[in-house]
């Protein structure tokens, strides 16, 4: 790790263990980018800043220097008509800003966003950090813009932000604001991103790419079920372990935009931030904005070293939680057993069977509190229903930890029911516009976050429930996009500040909850997956990946969630057959092999198990107990994937030192005579030799990695096989 600069101060190499990122200065003016890629220790660069022109004759040609030149941060209104990073609006209407490079400065560490999500240095080896700021300004407009790059001495990632400071002596304000772009030359690139919707999030897509804009964003007020604020360009023939790749993902959990657009000279701009639509923020003389990180990376060794790389940062640098390398418990969730329909003697019949299966913790979810008895009603009315859990919650939970299980609770904390006391009080507490009806989904309103009385009120609320019993885990849920965007107490002027300063009213509510509970562990979910994001694991360890926990639809949910994120992050349980989603009948063993590569839990009634079932529970979750820490641990390998082949899925974790291998093989569809699946495992120590446990096969490392593991077929769909290879 270490940024350089040329002696002249007019180059830029900015280096992680195996990269290299370049940027210069043109005539002392613009700021271009130069180079990303492997790692070169040269700074005569200056030859790839295509700024060609005579610096005589170059007034005259302005414009089109601009329009090609490779800048580092792009400005609206001056000449480059691609789409602009920056678009600030002065107090007599014009939109043009032209930044020009002002200096640098060297910090020793990396800055703590405000307010925001953010990665940082923490301690121990491997932890020191270092950022660049570089200096541009518009003298027009009394704008000041710092672009700011940090990196790590353990990763191979570039931390992104800006920030826009107003020395004027006007309002500015600006009307788009992201966080990074990366221009380069077209080399056959495709676009790799992750698309969904409710129970199918993050399916992993591709397409080439060519002339014209591609877009990913969310305008939901949550980064969505819909998409992931991620984006990759990849060489042609890309595949896990071969081929360029150049990606970003935005820490950040509400509206965004990712953007890769092709000019008519076949350069391509990458960028990313907080979506423009909507957005407007007043930036008043001597104040600043700070916009949310984005982390780059490029990797030369395919879409495997890719991943490895954004899980060693968000496990190393951004997961704060204390549970970050510790077992979690594995949990019952009541939901699918009980919807609605519980009280405390049903949640301590549960707990009853759950002790003796070897289950650690019962999550009383949706129902236990107002008057809520279906999905109607309730919604911020954060006071048990005593009618349901009868001597109130410290009794319920004594008679929980009495059976040795810890107790966790559900709450919906954003939202607000029009059929709830809250509402009938405080009306204008929810997100509206006067004079329209407001939109509702799931029967359900949106708290106006922006308002600090109303962030104080339910963050009181939920916390005086969790001070009120030995609560150990918490459910943090968001149901429904965020519609009617505005506030009753914003002003006209302001009004496009909405959407940003609703997700800072979220941040500052789990900021709170995690420095007054500091042992609490915080699961976020939204609707299922539709807030798995880098900014949520900041405040929290695992996000709930899906409503859907059928295996078979997990497979791609979970490999393109598992593309950025450690499984440890991935909120996975066994699920009841039928699938309350799809309806799919699969094999237990299956189901939890699948949840496995997750927090591991249980989202059925297991009252009603057969004694054969609780058998293979309790021989679950002794599994779990072996193979965690690796899972949680080590690095992760896309072996094969079922939405190519059509077959079946595998996947592997290997232990940091190489000492042991868990492969999962899931056998989607059995054809009579197919051959056995070749699995060619990766990461293993080559010279070693591993024993198959359960078995007397003994295998050579360089074998497993180079002619593979011959995967009989397993008789019947929905078969799988989880083997552990161990080093002797």
């Amino acid at each position: 790790m270490a940024i350089h600069v040329s002696e002249n101060g007019m180059i830029f190499n900015i280096q992680t263990p195996n990269t290299a990122y370049m940027m210069g200065v043109a005539d002392k003016k613009y700021l271009g980018h130069l180079y990303y890629g492997k790692k070169i220790e040269s700074m005569n660069a200056k030859y790839l800043m295509r700024w060609n022109y005579d610096p005589h004759e170059k007034q005259k040609n302005k414009i089109d220097c601009i329009d090609r030149f490779y800048f580092e941060y792009a400005t609206f209104g001056v000449g480059d008509f691609r789409d602009s990073c920056l678009r600030v609006r002065s107090e007599q209407g014009y939109r043009v800003c032209e930044l020009v490079y002002d200096g640098y400065e060297i910090i020793d560490g990396k800055p703590a966003p405000s307010g925001l999500p953010g990665t940082f240095a923490g301690e121990g080896s491997g932890q020191k950090a270092q950022t660049l700021v570089v200096t541009l300004k518009d003298e027009v407009l009394g704008l000041k813009v710092l672009l700011r790059y940090s990196v790590f001495e353990d990763s191979d990632a570039i931390i992104r932000s800006v920030v826009a400071v107003n020395e004027g002596k006007e309002n500015l304000y600006l009307e788009k604001i992201l966080s990074a772009c990366l221009d380069m030359d077209q080399e056959g690139f495709e676009l790799v991103t992750l698309h969904g919707a409710w129970g199918r999030e993050r399916h992993i897509a591709s397409r080439k790419v060519t002339e014209g804009k591609y877009v990913v964003s969310s305008l939901r007020g949550e980064t969505s079920h819909q998409a992931q604020p991620f984006l990759a360009l990849a060489t042609h023939g890309t595949d896990q372990k071969h081929g360029d790749v150049y990606a970003m993902n935005f820490v950040y959990s509400g509206n965004f935009i990712a953007e890769t657009e092709m000019d008519y000279n076949e350069s391509i701009r990458m960028s990313m931030g907080i979506h423009p639509d909507g957005f407007e923020w007043v930036l008043e003389p001597g104040a600043a904005f700070e916009t949310p990180e984005v982390v780059m990376v490029y990797a030369a060794q395919g879409l495997g070293q890719m991943t490895r790389i954004f899980h060693d940062l968000y496990r190393n640098h951004l997961i704060r939680s204390r549970y970050l390398h510790r077992e979690r418990p594995i949990l019952v969730n009541n939901w699918e057993a009980t919807y609605f329909d519980f009280d405390s003697d049903k949640l301590v019949a549960i707990v009853k069977e759950a002790k003796a299966l070897g289950i650690e913790m019962l999550v009383m979810d949706d129902g236990w509190f107002g008057n809520r008895n279906n999905d109607e009603c309730a919604l911020g009315d954060w006071s048990v229903n005593e009618e349901k859990i009868r001597g109130g919650l410290a009794a319920l939970v004594d008679r929980v930890n009495a059976e040795e299980l810890k107790f966790g609770i559900w709450f919906e904390p954003e939202m607000i029911s029009p059929d709830s006391k809250l509402y009938r009080e405080h009306p204008d507490w929810a997100v509206q516009m006067p004079g329209r009806d407001i939109g509702m989904s799931r029967q359900q309103y949106v708290l106006d976050l922006t308002r600090q009385e109303v962030v104080d009120y339910i963050y009181e609320r939920v916390a005086g429930v969790i001070r009120s019993a030995n609560i150990e885990y918490v459910k943090w849920d968001m149901n429904r996009p965020v519609a009617d965007a505005g506030s009753m107490t914003l002003g006209r002027e302001h009004m496009g500040e909405f959407m940003h300063r609703y997700m800072l009213g979220v941040y500052q509510m789990q900021e709170r909850l995690l420095r007054d509970f500091p042992d609490l562990l915080l699961e976020n979910c939204s609707g299922g997956g539709g807030r798995f994001d880098p900014g949520m694991l900041y405040y929290s360890p695992q996000i709930w990946t899906s409503d859907d926990m059928d295996p078979i639809e997990r497979l791609a949910i979970q490999e393109g969630t598992a593309m950025l994120y450690p499984l440890s992050t991935m909120g996975a349980h066994v699920c009841v057959c039928p699938n309350h989603s799809v309806g799919r009948v699969t094999p237990l063993e299956t189901r939890a092999n699948v949840a496995l590569a997750g927090t591991f839990g249980y989202e059925l009634d297991i009252t009603k198990m057969t004694a054969e079932e609780k058998e293979k529970v309790i021989s679950f979750n002794r599994q779990y107990h072996q193979y965690h820490a690796l899972m949680r641990e080590g690095n992760y390998y896309r072996i094969a994937s079922y939405r190519e082949n059509q077959m079946y899925d595998c996947w592997q974790v290997v232990a940091p030192d190489r000492s042991e291998t868990l492969v999962t093989y899931v056998q989607v569809r059995f054809e009579t005579r197919r051959k056995s699946a070749r699995l060619r495992l990766e990461g293993l120590d080559a010279q070693a030799q591993y024993a198959l446990a359960g078995t007397d096969e003994v295998y050579a490392g360089e074998l497993l990695m180079q002619a593979g593991y011959l995967q009989e077929l397993i008789f019947g769909d929905y078969g799988s096989r989880l083997l552990h290879f161990v080093r002797r």
